[in-house]
């Protein structure tokens, strides 16, 4: 992969992790269109390495919300931010077993597998279009629905379903307010993100010799200066916005890209 592929990847990832679109079906179209030959371990890498750029710009957006967290965590003492905190690993524990038990299977859809992100962006099309027909409320996010809440991002671990737009349609359709579950929405990933990055890190599975680091390394700046610059504002965006819209883009989008894979 050259350093302008992954320039366009890291911006493309940036501008689409903070809407409910799936920024990882996104990637694995554009990199069937840029012609992309990696294998699914080295495509599952740059999806991986970029996932953390962005996730690193999450963490300077919601600093302080994080410390919030992490403060909270270590007060043990039973108020909102520990409760808060507690619901946060809650919502974890699904992807970290789904991604733990079925890497190796997970990792074979991230090698060009267009037909499969085309349907998995209609499903995230039709959850959209479904959550944005529930009733708005002022329902705080419940440990119950924290579990709930992580399966849906447990699921979102597939290419062209959207983890936000998973996430946050659960959200909504359990009554939560928008605002609350677009806010839990992008700060449970964040742990999940950086300990998978973690693990391949130390596990070898991302090295940072060869040819292929000058390209990583290029992908994760974009990534994260396109982030970190995109984040406030699509926030704000997804919070106001109707979410039929961002359905009717998934739906544009992964009918092209089913139609890309049969007749192209």
């Amino acid at each position: 992969m050259s350093w302008i592929e992954a320039l366009i990847l890291g911006i493309i990832q940036g501008l689409t992790e903070f809407l409910p679109v799936s920024s990882s079906g996104h990637l694995e179209i554009a990199k069937a269109i840029l012609g992309d030959n990696s294998v699914p371990k080295e495509s599952m890498m740059m999806t991986v390495v970029l996932h953390g750029a962005t996730a690193l710009s999450t963490i300077v957006v919601f600093r302080k919300e994080i410390l919030e967290i992490i403060k909270g965590l270590f007060q043990f003492q039973w108020n909102e931010e520990f409760q808060f905190s507690l619901k946060i690993i809650i919502s974890m524990v699904p992807a970290a077993i789904i991604g733990v038990a079925f890497e190796e299977e997970l990792e074979t859809l991230f090698g060009g597998k267009i037909l499969f992100v085309g349907f998995m962006l209609l499903i995230t099309g039709a959850l959209l279009f479904l959550a944005d027909k529930a009733k708005t409320s002022e329902k705080k996010v419940s440990f119950w629905d924290s579990l709930i809440i992580g399966a849906s991002q447990a699921i979102a671990i597939l290419p062209g379903i959207s983890r936000s737009g998973a996430t946050i349609s659960t959200s909504v359709l359990l009554g939560i307010d928008r605002e609350r579950a677009a806010r839990f929405s992008f700060l449970m990933v964040v742990p999940l993100i950086l300990a998978k990055v973690g693990k391949d890190i130390l596990g070898g599975e991302i090295s940072f010799e060869g040819s292929h680091t000058f390209a990583l390394g290029v992908g994760f700046i974009a990534a994260f200066i396109t982030g970190l610059l995109a984040c406030t504002w699509m926030i704000k965006l997804v919070k106001s916005s109707k979410l039929s819209w961002f359905a009717i883009y998934c739906i544009i989008v992964g009918l092209g890209a089913i139609s890309y894979k049969l007749f192209f």
